[in-house]
């Protein structure tokens, strides 16, 4: 990382820093409980920071908020009546720690229990996902950078499945050459991996400095509570997926970069919450690309992203007939496919 040291020159660490870590959890109990237990460790690792835990639970039903009454009564929990979705759910929290901005949709503040007074106006928030895991002095070594580096609005960490296998974390803004080979998958097939497709090479992760990335996934995100203010709040209009997209590139268009930090090592399971309504995320999922690129393509890049997805979703229908056709799904299965490739064909007829 010698050349963006020479150019984001470090600052003397503080001897103490502040963090909240807000966690959004929506009926993965028993995954909720091992991302607890992974965090406080991992937090015990660096006591430079002090820090407050976050627990929203967007109305489960599984009994996770009273297994987080329970279990973690040193965390702040806040159990939401009705499923606010990542962006609401986290918006809760940084509106009480103190953070400006409007969310388009600004949701109600349930009370919160357990754990003392609220840390306010943090130096740095991470979000994290239930479904992972810091490994080690993960959260440190994320924190260590940004007091490090005060120059940097955020960094995400770098990931890995529950069988140690790579994941990528970090990405590069959305472009119409993803969009395609999210339909159609290129030959050579290593294209996926490349640039093209909005990854970084693995060889920055395994060389273990720091590198500047676009975006980080929400699974293990930190930023700087400066990047917040300057950026403002979370988009409430994403339920679902690409909220973290959009605040990335907001905080980057306010002068705010980010790096990966190889170094921090997660374990993110991945999909947990998604997977319970498959249907229902493949709407939300094309919602909130919707919403991205109206938000950030300019006009002729819209319109082309609007003929991919139609073609795409020509592709997807064909692919769920065959299956289908072969007995891989049932009739009652596509016709529930089919709806929502409909549905997604007449969003993106406007765009």
């Amino acid at each position: 990382m010698k050349q963006e040291q020479a150019a984001i020159p470090p600052t003397p660490r503080a001897m103490t820093a502040s963090l909240a870590v807000i966690i959004v959890s929506y009926n993965v109990r028993e995954l909720l409980a091992a991302c607890l237990t992974a965090t406080f460790a991992s937090l015990a690792r660096s006591s430079w920071l002090r820090s407050t835990v976050w627990v929203v639970d967007n109305a489960s039903a599984d009994g996770s908020a009273d297994m987080v009454a329970a279990a973690f009564p040193q965390a702040q929990l806040i159990a939401s009546p009705h499923n606010l979705g990542f962006a609401a759910g986290n918006n809760l929290v940084l509106r009480r720690l103190g953070f400006g901005g409007e969310a388009p949709q600004r949701a109600s503040v349930p009370a919160a229990a357990g754990g003392g007074e609220p840390v306010t106006s943090p130096q740095f928030v991470l979000l994290l996902n239930p479904d992972a895991e810091p490994m080690d002095d993960a959260i440190g070594q994320m924190a260590v950078f940004l007091a490090d580096y005060p120059a940097i609005g955020g960094v995400g960490a770098q990931l890995q499945y529950g069988d140690g296998r790579f994941q990528h974390a970090a990405f590069r803004f959305p472009d119409l050459w993803q969009l395609w080979f999210d339909f159609f998958p290129p030959r050579p097939r290593r294209l996926l991996e490349s640039r093209l497709n909005g990854r970084y090479p693995r060889r920055l992760y395994a060389a273990g400095q720091p590198f500047p990335i676009d975006f980080a996934l929400g699974a293990a995100l930190m930023v700087r509570g400066e990047a917040i203010m300057a950026a403002g709040l979370l988009d409430e209009g994403y339920f679902m997926y690409a909220e973290e997209v959009d605040w990335c590139w907001r905080m980057q268009r306010a002068g705010w970069p980010f790096y990966c930090v190889p170094a921090a090592r997660v374990i993110h399971h991945g999909g947990a919450s998604a997977q319970q309504f498959r249907a229902q995320s493949f709407l939300n999922l094309w919602r909130s690309r919707k919403r991205l690129y109206d938000r950030f393509y300019p006009p002729t890049q819209r319109r082309l992203a609007g003929l991919i997805v139609r073609l795409g979703m020509w592709a997807e229908a064909r692919r769920a007939r065959a299956a289908a056709a072969r007995g891989a799904i049932t009739a009652g299965e596509l016709g529930v496919r089919l709806a929502a490739i409909a549905e997604v064909q007449a969003l993106f007829a406007v765009i």
